[in-house]
């Protein structure tokens, strides 16, 4: 059952991020140091039960192994998920994002496909539509100052600043921008705020924001820095200081709570 009358339909998105490493749920901090978490269907159950709204699924090897997404797999989550899934990971193809969208994948974003095949974002927002091609740009600072975008888990750096990038996969059809920043990752220490309004400010596709989150304080800081939604980690999997991994997600009352608070002037 999908959560409802709890908060409307503008409200911000709160949305789990399920990092896959084969079939092995894990997470990791700035994109390394994979820590396994145990089995990701069971993570779907918890938050089946805590009434998720949607759900991002990224298989962080696919690419680096150079293979597509695991789609029995893919299918074994979805059908098991009461809400929407945005799956990425591996995909460089619209007969890929074909199959995900008719096994019940929602959304299907685009990583290292979208720098390395230019035309890919606009021939599947023409072939399925722009709400459902999402573009993740990783973005990581750059040594003398600013942010850079990244490919290929960070390793790679493309030429261009993230918010020049963000207006081209807009331009070019993308109906959502996640964006992620590798620096963040895993360290609950607040997000990139600073770089986030300026790619909100560059662009009318949604953002959702990813890589940092630490408190409900955070995701409301987002909201008024231009995203549209905000994603997490380590705060929905680990709790306490000491990191014991524990499937959470805030109650209605929480939610309620950072959607005025977000949204109040």
């Amino acid at each position: 059952m999908l959560r409802q009358a709890h908060l409307n339909m503008l409200a911000p998105r709160v949305i789990p991020v399920l990092l896959l490493e084969g079939r092995r749920l894990v997470k990791t901090i700035r994109f390394a140091q994979p820590r396994y978490l145990g089995d990701p269907m069971n993570a779907v159950r918890i938050f089946n039960q805590k009434e998720v709204d949607e759900l991002i699924l990224l298989d962080i090897t696919a690419t680096e192994e150079n293979r597509g997404p695991q789609f029995d797999f893919i299918q074994e989550i979805v059908s098991e998920a009461f809400m929407p899934v945005c799956y990425g990971g591996g995909v460089q193809s619209l007969a890929q994002m074909e199959r995900l969208f008719k096994l019940g994948v929602e959304k299907v974003s685009l990583g290292s496909a979208a720098a390395a095949l230019p035309g890919l974002v606009s021939e599947a927002a023409a072939a399925f539509g722009s709400q459902s091609v999402v573009v993740c740009i990783d973005h990581k600072s750059r040594l003398r100052g600013g942010q850079k975008v990244v490919i290929n888990r960070g390793r790679r750096e493309l030429a261009g600043l993230p918010a020049d990038f963000a207006q081209a996969v807009a331009d070019a059809g993308a109906g959502e921008v996640l964006l992620q920043s590798v620096d963040r990752d895993g360290t609950m220490q607040g997000y990139d705020l600073v770089l986030l309004a300026e790619v909100a400010a560059r662009v009318r596709t949604p953002v959702v924001v990813c890589g940092g989150a630490g408190s409900m304080a955070d995701f409301s800081a987002a909201i008024r820095a231009g995203a549209a939604g905000v994603a997490a980690g380590s705060m929905f999997v680990f709790q306490g200081r000491l990191r014991a991994v524990l499937i959470s997600y805030p109650s209605r009352a929480e939610l309620a709570q950072f959607a005025a608070a977000a949204t109040s002037p």
